[in-house]
């Protein structure tokens, strides 16, 4: 019998290293964290039970190892692990007649700050609890850290770095690959704090909490936890929510924290107690992997037995067909629940997961619904054939270690979210309530297939109004917005089509030299547009192959019948930058953004690029001395940088002697 339970641990040290691994190194997940403790409650059983603990085993090895290209820096002091129990009768215990602080368990990254002369010196990740990655730069782009305090001496501070929920729909939702969508905001957040270009964090909206204070010289905390909190309160950090709690209210304050999850925006795994009194604590010491001071409480996971009555096929922009488990209602963590994520068929199959079966599920983290157990397991069967939208062929891919199923037909409506989406663009129809997550939901569910469907959404009104993040009144300004966007001119049009290489500016080059004439425009021939100033052989041969297709000529004209296309007169745009190139950074003033700086010079004949190169004639910033990697190239290509100012005076002067 010890031989089979030494082979099951030999087992459970290699499936925990594996997820450990993904999770700490790789930013991603293998299992749900309802698995991990399960597996590693297991393992702690039985290394009690034989008295045995193998070299690697997650019970003694903590965090992860550094494998980055970020610098690398040791610990002053070791960051332990904090060990945890799901049972309030054992954070009783622990208080006993001490009292202690209650603080939310962030699922973030934990960060060690040093402050040295008012200023942050040092930003460091845990790493593995005693060496971690140097992220100073990064942490300087934190949302809410102050980068200069009162305290002159030298302060250490630990805390979590976490991204919000909103801000991890968000940025999944610009993710053009759905495989390379983050699984949680865990992920993500470890991912955007370890970048190597902290201009790509800076946009992630990454906050910082303070949970610990490690060291500050000659400040008298008066040996209280809670005054070292509120003292950081005043040096300006964001600290974690935190309750003054005893024995005899420990339960009390834990559905106090419990009922706060579902409203809260950050993601968290459970609670932590630290004892106020920081001398006790001290003298406690530690174990070989945790502190005495401190304890963690990790949310009993909630479950709930029901039955599946359907797979969902949810098809995505990469042709990636996500299944998604729909089953019977149920009550978890105080809301209704009838649907979460299966994410593929490796795990459909792992699961053996068909229609019928009783199932349990739970939320992970109190928040993310997921399927815990199959009960029954009859087994994956009647998986689609056909795309649910588009009816094209589908087929079942290995990627990477699991199998998906996918849309082979490459004109299916849920692969072009993109153009829908540029379709609905300020520059184009400007639509305002179809974001690119909104988008695809929509042509998923059936209702936009064609870009005229967008005008017709009155079709679903009852269905829009019920789905998660709609209501009466978004519903209403959606409605009003694409009424309002039906009167527009023709440029917008042709623009929105998307039609390669052609921007607002070419598009209003072509309508206008065919006077505002659709159909005229539709009878071009290639040789006729290359004859446009400013159109050019490349342009001329997309916009001719584009209006080839018959399906495109009907849809633009089913397009044309929703719209209300004012009379336009000609006016020649003077071509005061024909051959100049430019290249805009920074913010604008003058301009709602740069995409309008972008849309004049065009309309002048101007080019403009992203980067900035030998062909470039002007960098316009209104930061000209500032340090961008932008400036310092046009620098050392001799390429002038203007402002806005300077480059509005060019139009202006020009215009007047053109």
């Amino acid at each position: 019998m010890s031989g089979s339970k030494k082979d099951r641990m030999l087992e459970l040290v290699q499936i925990l290293g594996d997820a450990g691994r993904a999770y700490y190194q790789e930013s991603r997940e293998i299992m749900s964290n309802y698995e991990y403790d399960k597996l590693y409650d297991e393992l702690l059983g039985l290394e009690r039970e034989l008295g045995i603990t193998l070299a690697g085993s997650p019970t003694v090895n903590v965090g992860y190892e550094v494998l980055s290209e970020l610098p690398k820096e040791r610990h002053e002091s070791p960051m332990l692990s904090l060990d945890k129990t799901k049972e309030v009768e054992e954070l009783r215990k622990f208080l006993g007649d001490q009292k202690a602080l209650m603080s939310w368990k962030l699922d973030g990254l934990t960060i060690v700050l040093t402050y040295r002369e008012g200023r942050l010196y040092k930003a460091v990740t845990r790493g593995n609890g005693e060496v971690g990655e140097v992220i100073t730069n990064n942490a300087r782009v934190f949302k809410n850290i102050p980068l200069q305090i009162a305290y002159q001496g030298e302060l250490i501070l630990r805390g979590e770095a976490v991204i919000g929920y909103r801000d991890f729909e968000r940025i999944n939702a610009e993710i053009e690959d759905a495989d390379a969508r983050y699984k949680n905001p865990r992920n993500l957040c470890s991912g955007s704090v370890r970048q190597l270009n902290n201009e790509i964090t800076a946009r992630r909206n990454v906050r910082f909490f303070a949970f610990s204070l490690v060291q500050a010289e000659d400040v008298d905390f008066h040996n209280s936890r809670a005054y070292q909190m509120e003292w950081l309160r005043e040096q300006g950090f964001e600290v974690v929510e935190y309750h003054m709690v005893t024995a005899d209210t420990a339960e009390q304050e834990v559905i106090k924290f419990s009922e706060k999850i579902a409203h809260n925006d950050f993601p968290s795994d459970g609670l932590v107690l630290i004892y106020d009194d920081i001398a006790y604590g001290q003298s406690l010491g530690r174990t070989s992997k945790f502190p005495r001071d401190s304890y963690a409480f990790k949310w009993a996971d909630e479950i709930r037995e029901t039955k599946l009555v359907e797979i969902e096929w949810s098809p995505s922009r990469t042709g990636l067909i996500n299944p998604v488990a729909i089953f019977e209602p149920v009550e978890l963590e105080g809301t209704t629940v009838s649907r979460a994520s299966v994410h593929n068929i490796s795990i459909m199959e792992d699961l053996e997961l068909g229609i019928g079966d009783r199932v349990e599920v739970y939320k992970a983290n109190m928040i993310i619904p997921q399927i815990a157990e199959n009960l029954t397991r009859s087994g994956v069967k009647d998986i689609p054939e056909q795309c649910p939208v588009c009816r094209g062929k589908t087929e079942i891919r290995q990627v990477a270690n699991a199998k998906a199923l996918y849309c082979t037909n490459p004109d299916c409506q849920a692969k072009h979210v993109k153009s829908f989406a540029l379709f609905v663009s300020r520059d184009a129809l400007n639509i305002e309530g179809l974001s690119e997550a909104t988008l695809e939901k929509f042509i998923t569910l059936g209702y936009i297939r064609e870009y005229a469907d967008i005008f017709h959404l009155d079709r679903y009104r009852d269905e829009i109004r019920s789905l998660e993040g709609f209501g009466e009144k978004s519903y209403q300004n959606l409605i009003d917005s694409a009424d309002k966007a039906r009167t527009t001119t023709l440029p917008r049009v042709i623009y929105a089509l998307g039609i390669a290489n052609i921007g607002l500016a070419n598009a209003k080059m072509i309508c206008r030299e065919f006077g505002y004439d659709a159909e005229a425009m539709l009878r071009a021939t290639q040789e006729e547009l290359n004859e446009i100033p400013g159109v050019g052989e490349v342009i001329a041969k997309a916009f001719v192959d584009y209006f080839s297709s018959e399906l495109h000529v009907r849809r633009f004209r089913e397009l044309l019948e929703e719209l209300n296309i004012p009379e336009e007169k000609a006016e020649e745009a003077k071509q005061i930058f024909a051959g100049i190139n430019f290249v805009i950074t920074g913010s604008v003033e003058h301009f709602a953004n740069r995409g309008e700086v972008k849309e004049l010079i065009e309309s002048l004949g101007g080019k403009v690029t992203g980067s900035v190169t030998s062909k470039t004639n002007y960098l316009i910033n209104n930061d000209v001395t500032s340090a961008s990697s932008k400036n310092k190239k046009a620098n050392d290509l001799g390429i002038p940088i203007i402002s806005e100012e300077t480059f509005l005076d060019m139009v202006q002067q020009n215009t007047a002697e053109a």
